[in-house]
């Protein structure tokens, strides 16, 4: 990502913090701290923090020994040794701050020394300064997003026309072959890959097991990777043989509720219109109780982030919105079904970027 684009990132935080309720944010390891300076480490005991207090310039807390890989020139740091009290360092930077953000997921290990020390502090969520910034995606951020799919566009598609042997291997050997095959289709890494097979394919998130994949079976792949930060995520579907009548049935009713989602995701739209749109075609089949989760959720530097697509959520769809539709139809202990593109809001539509068969191939 352009340094330039990381220090628009960084002022429009600044001003965020100051029209928040909040006095400073303390952002630590994570996709916030990535997202506006770049910089991505490992989290570990030791405090390694941007600080944004309202009115002043962001400085970067953070160990000596970690100072050299802080990517970002013209951003204060105060570096600190293991002697030091990290802590008071900290509480010298945001001052007489009474409410102050932190990162959604700051470990426990920071928090709770903090509320301990500064009971009368008052902690928030940094989601609710820099959630809305991260939502709306750049045109940088978008070409990403459409790049990361097209690689996992390109296993999927091996998947769904016989070119990856799936009968007689587990799900675990196959899960293993998906993963260095997104590496070698030219993600930075292999994030997940859901291999469900038969009755496991009834489950949204079925960790891939000994299980032998067998003929005559539904078998649900949900995988994705990052490139240059930002996730792709895309389910497709096959049949190991014949596709019996009531899962070809119930296919066409999910591809019509994918498409009905996609169509809805338009301003002035909000996000549970699109919920609403998928959940309609399949409660007005007969499967109401067999779409067990929500309709999508936001992606980009995490794989899951806002905005969710799901009832209740009433935000504005906007341009720079990115999420997944990914309606899914589940019979327990028989067989299960999804179907998930992502997909991007722009200025002049929604782009796809999975672009893989819809269909549910027999192979």
């Amino acid at each position: 990502m352009n340094p330039a684009e990381h220090r628009r990132r960084l002022e429009s935080a600044g001003r965020a913090v100051e029209s928040s309720p909040f006095d400073a944010a303390v952002l630590g390891v994570g996709p916030d701290l990535e997202y506006l300076t770049g910089y991505s480490a490992h989290e570990l005991e030791r405090l390694n923090v941007l600080v944004l207090v309202a009115g002043q310039d962001p400085v970067m807390l953070m160990p000596r020994l970690e100072a050299p890989g802080f990517p970002l020139d013209g951003v204060r740091i105060d570096d600190w040794l293991d002697s030091e009290d990290a802590l008071e360092l900290l509480f010298a930077l945001v001052g007489d701050a009474e409410k102050v953000a932190v990162s959604d997921t700051m470990r426990a290990h920071f928090v709770v020394p903090i509320t301990r020390r500064r009971p009368e502090l008052e902690l928030g969520l940094a989601s609710e300064v820099i959630g809305p910034l991260r939502m709306v995606k750049s045109a940088s951020e978008r070409k990403l997003l459409l790049a990361s799919g097209q690689c996992a566009d390109a296993v999927t598609t091996d998947l769904m026309e016989g070119r990856v042997p799936l009968v007689g291997r587990t799900e675990r050997e196959v899960a293993l072959d998906i993963r260095e095959r997104l590496v070698d289709a030219g993600l930075d890494t292999a994030e997940f890959a859901i291999v469900g097979s038969g009755p496991n394919s009834a489950s949204p998130h079925h960790a891939p097991g000994d299980r032998v994949i067998e003929r005559g079976e539904v078998v649900l792949f949900d995988i994705g990777g990052r490139l240059g930060g930002y996730h792709s995520d895309t389910t497709r579907c096959v049949h190991t043989g014949p596709i019996p009548a009531e899962i070809t049935e119930a296919w066409e009713v999910l591809a019509a509720a994918h498409q009905a989602a996609v169509d809805a995701a338009v301003p002035p739209n909000t996000c549970q219109d699109v919920d609403r749109a998928a959940r309609r075609v399949i409660t007005e089949a007969g499967y109401a109780d067999r779409f067990i989760h929500r309709t999508g959720h936001g992606i980009g530097l995490q794989g899951h982030e806002d905005p969710y697509i799901v009832e209740g959520n009433d935000l504005l769809l906007e341009p720079g919105h990115a999420f997944s539709i990914e309606p899914g139809i589940y019979f327990e202990g028989r067989w299960g079904i999804r179907l998930e593109d992502i997909v991007v809001m722009g200025d002049d539509g929604l782009t796809r970027c999975n672009q893989a068969a819809r269909t549910l191939n027999p192979i």
